[in-house]
């Protein structure tokens, strides 16, 4: 519950933060904006940017506006206009009803999956938020892959440990075609004289005693004392381990509980 809280908080305190006005857009092909000249209703148009990046607006026709911010296309716009000698000082207003061109994929583990358009400028907890967070079977631990210039790069952010800390410097802003993904969270297994045998989340610095109580604690036939960890080596080879209460588990341990001679 106390995960699940956190993850509702970082929604909150991320969209409080970064709530960004859709003017800072950079337009790109497939968005479909809304244009209106002030005084001049006849000019309203709504339309979608073509592949090549090129709208086209009543008086002047093609107009280049890929790459462009909202406030430079508007300028852009405003320009033709008045260089055309169709209008004098003209006020163009530019609004985005679809943002095709700069989205970013949210996969994995998530309640909602999917791409999502940056309107603004985003972070990975933005985006987490509007992806509804990590679902009950996600991890904390969050891949941050991106392409830049032809080249690949990955790295892991702990939104959980990042939020505790405060060290939100390293909520990074996202670009177009970034990709956030949430793998499995780590698990341990838990099997023998327990009320509820099977693989549950690994919490973080989850002792044997606390993997007792996920599993519903002893039958009547169980008894604490000879438990073991089944845990791999390096190298991949089992290893037994006789397993006290305080012993921190690690992913993909197994512990075995056993039933009692008397």
């Amino acid at each position: 519950m106390k995960r699940i809280v956190m993850w509702v908080l970082a929604g909150l305190m991320t969209f409080a933060m970064g709530l960004a006005n859709a003017a800072d857009a950079t337009l790109g092909a497939g968005d479909v904006v809304r244009i209106s000249v002030y005084g001049s209703p006849d000019l309203n148009v709504e339309t979608r940017i073509g592949q090549s990046g090129i709208l086209t607006f009543p008086l002047i026709g093609p107009v280049q506006v890929g790459g462009l911010e909202i406030p430079a296309a508007e300028k852009k716009i405003a320009g033709l206009l008045e260089s055309g000698g169709f209008l004098r000082k003209p006020q163009v207003t530019i609004l985005v009803t679809s943002l095709s061109s700069q989205q970013v994929s949210v996969l994995g583990l998530v309640n909602r999956p999917g791409r999502y358009p940056i309107e603004g400028k985003r972070t990975v907890l933005d985006m987490l938020a509007l992806a509804g967070g990590a679902n009950l079977d996600g991890s904390d631990i969050v891949t941050l892959i991106r392409k830049r210039n032809g080249a690949v790069t990955k790295e892991t952010l702990d939104i959980v440990e990042m939020l505790r800390t405060g060290e939100l410097q390293r909520d990074v802003e996202l670009s177009a075609d970034d990709i956030l993904y949430v793998e499995r969270a780590p698990r341990f297994y838990i099997y023998g004289e327990v009320q509820r045998p099977g693989a549950f989340k690994l919490e973080r610095s989850m002792t044997v005693l606390q993997a007792l109580a996920v599993g519903g604690g002893l039958t009547p036939r169980g008894t604490e004392r000879g438990m073991r960890i089944k845990r791999r080596d390096a190298e991949g080879k089992i290893q037994v381990i006789d397993a006290k209460h305080d012993d921190l588990l690690k992913t993909d341990d197994i512990v075995y509980v056993k039933e009692s001679l008397f």
